[in-house]
């Protein structure tokens, strides 16, 4: 299976096929309106504004799986984004991204790009020593950790990279340039 096989459900209730992303750079997140990484909605949607035009393609899945930093609807959700962010790239249906009911994507995901950490500095600390109280195998499994994982998808459709939410965001800007 590729990640063309997947598709993901829009707020509408309609099936979004990733093949219509044939040839495009996607960068794919789950993502929440009250989490201390919701800023990373600006520096996604100057992407999404400075390369949407050159094959880029964002694709947002909000997720409250975590600590419940997600709550509302679909469209408080994309109200909030839109009126706080100017977000113009599209929203998913809120959805699960690990366990049993996990969307296909997020498991297709994980599958390609694991765990590799969260890197060095203050947020990566953070992020350690929360995990360790919620999963203390955290390390050694490929499940999401938290609200704002990005998987950065190259035009031939291969899952390259996963940043966690504490990777700066001007590398992940880096990587979608240089696959752009």
């Amino acid at each position: 299976m590729s990640i063309y096989d997947y598709s993901v459900t829009k707020t509408d209730g309609q099936e979004l096929s990733l093949s219509e992303y044939k040839g495009k750079v996607m960068l794919i997140v789950n993502t929440a309106t009250g989490c201390g990484f919701t800023p990373h909605y600006e520096p996604i949607e100057k992407m999404y504004e400075d390369f949407h035009d050159k094959g880029f393609e964002v694709i947002d899945v909000p997720c409250n799986q975590f600590a419940g930093q997600t709550p509302g609807t679909d469209e408080e959700i994309h109200e909030f984004c839109t009126l706080k962010y100017n977000t113009q790239f599209p929203q998913m249906k809120k959805s699960d991204v690990n366990g049993e009911n996990a969307i296909p994507l997020f498991k297709y995901l994980k599958s390609q790009q694991g765990f590799k950490g969260f890197g060095k500095g203050p947020k990566a600390l953070m992020m350690s020593g929360l995990l360790k109280t919620i999963d203390k195998d955290y390390k050694n499994n490929p499940e999401i950790k938290w609200n704002f994982t990005k998987f950065l998808v190259d035009r031939e459709g291969n899952v390259v990279a996963r940043y966690e939410p504490t990777e700066d965001m001007d590398n992940v800007r880096k990587a979608v340039e240089a696959l752009l």
